[in-house]
């Protein structure tokens, strides 16, 4: 008798028996949860996201995408001079633009600088970013909702 109260004799729990149609049914449910925006023909991202680390309140980042569609979204976005957050990149949004950097790097992105046989993708990753190279935007979500946009390139 095994740990798990069966006696290793292959069948599926507690007097359940194997039932090929349990599977189509699972697999039924899982196509209904899919979402098919992502096929083609589907509705697209009118914004471009796919460069942006999200920093700040996890919880103003939920109600903002639950209560907001794409374009109320863009409504909440603060002017890039009205800006109140600090011009210096915290610990936390250095590791997750380092990390998201180094990924796309493995992934055979192209390099922005001068690799002098490096191979390494984080050593690669922190020289872009000590040259101020790194293509994606730090998205600070303030309590409120509301957001700011910078550049990695502002940020010191």
């Amino acid at each position: 008798m095994s740990d798990y109260g069966d006696d290793g004799g292959g069948d599926f729990g507690a007097g359940e028996e194997y039932d090929a149609n349990m599977l189509e049914e699972d697999y039924e449910e899982v196509e209904d949860l899919v979402d098919n925006n992502d096929q083609p023909g589907g509705t697209e991202d009118p914004e471009n996201t796919a460069n942006i680390v999200t920093s700040g309140d996890p919880n103003a980042v939920a109600r903002a995408n639950a209560n907001l569609g794409v374009k109320g979204l863009k409504e909440k976005r603060i002017d890039n001079d009205k800006r109140t957050t600090t011009p210096y990149m915290t610990k936390y949004e250095r590791a997750r633009v380092l990390g998201t950097r180094a990924l796309q790097i493995s992934m055979n992105a192209p390099v922005l600088v001068d690799v002098e046989g490096e191979t390494d993708p984080l050593q690669i990753a922190i020289k872009e970013l000590r040259e101020k190279k790194i293509p994606l935007v730090v998205r600070r979500y303030l309590p409120d909702g509301w957001y700011e946009d910078w550049t990695c390139e502002e940020l010191l």
